[in-house]
């Protein structure tokens, strides 16, 4: 904890929980929300027992292995009408930390983080609504630092890499940590104004490509990664050159 506490100083952060052991980082962080933690309060955990990911499914976090955290935001402003773009907001900020060490990263709709077509990261954005205003959103994050974090082939739906297994074997993950927030820190005052979105488009995973998209129980939907709504939405070009939106929800997105 110290040493967490001393690479994060710098931040401005509105506290710091860090746990060996949790169930979910995103689970700790829900109930500091609730319970009046501030904005950018971070909950940093060494390992998780109950980690979960988009649609309830397990995300595998081995003790010393993965960067697992959940971080509270107090949307204000703007940000409350665009909360759909948190979600992008972390993926970008981690997309933009590994660029500096050398990492080229692309962002896989709507909250995956692949390196060379491999997931190594995922968010799980969850919205804390009192009546009809937002409360605060907490962005839950997991990184696959080491070897170690990489889960088993079996089960696995999306193929799996980590920082390691990409050349950052000296990367320690809270000094990813800290590099990850100090990007979103920075990004955040451009949540609304387009250019986040542009950023994100130019890192999309799979854009000017054809892919099956499925929604739900429903056929899947073939067509081209077109580019993003202003809302972060998916546009996808049909055979027909027809343009259809993909809104966030459960969509499985695969590759040709």
């Amino acid at each position: 904890m110290e040493n967490l506490t001393k690479i994060l100083s710098g931040l401005p952060l509105g506290g710091l929980r860090f746990y060996e052991t949790v169930g979910s980082t995103n689970d700790e962080a829900l109930a500091w929300a609730a319970d009046g933690a501030k904005d950018l309060s971070l909950v940093v955990a060494d390992e998780q027992t109950l980690g979960r990911g988009r649609l309830g499914r397990k995300w595998f976090t081995p003790p010393g292995a993965a960067l697992a955290f959940s971080l509270i935001i107090r949307p204000r402003g703007v940000e409350r009408e665009n909360i759909g773009l948190f979600s992008g907001l972390g993926a970008l900020a981690l997309v933009d930390a590994l660029e500096k060490h050398g990492i080229v990263a692309e962002i896989k709709w709507p909250n995956d983080v692949l390196i060379r077509r491999r997931k190594s990261a995922g968010i799980l954005a969850e919205t804390v609504w009192l009546g009809n205003e937002v409360d605060s959103v907490v962005l839950g994050m997991g990184v696959n630092v080491t070897f170690e974090s990489v889960p088993p082939l079996e089960g696995l739906n999306f193929p799996a890499t980590c920082i390691e297994s990409e050349g950052a074997i000296s990367l320690p993950r809270f000094d990813l940590l800290k590099n990850l927030l100090e990007e979103l820190i920075e990004w955040r005052p451009r949540l609304a104004s387009g250019e986040l979105i542009q950023a994100w488009e130019s890192v999309l995973a799979f854009r000017g490509e054809t892919v099956r998209v499925w929604e739900g129980k429903t056929e899947p939907i073939t067509g081209q990664v077109a580019g993003l709504e202003t809302d972060g939405s998916l546009r996808l070009r049909l055979n027909g050159g027809e343009i259809r939106v993909i809104r966030f929800g459960e969509v499985h997105l695969r590759p040709l």
